[in-house]
């Protein structure tokens, strides 16, 4: 762990993030759970799919 690591973690403790930010970053991250549970249940519509590359 180096220097700014550490400077980050003191600037993040001194003053934390307000609540609506952590409600917005559970928000985006429940969002990319439900769309990736939907791409692996199948429910994913076939226009929507990436063609595999052969490289």
């Amino acid at each position: 762990m180096n220097l700014r690591h550490l400077m980050r973690m003191k600037r993040f403790a001194q003053s934390p993030p307000s609540a609506a930010r952590v409600k917005l970053f559970a928000a985006i991250i429940l969002l990319c759970l439900i769309l990736g549970l939907i791409e692996y249940l199948g429910f994913w519509p076939d226009w929507a799919r990436v063609e595999k590359s052969r490289f």
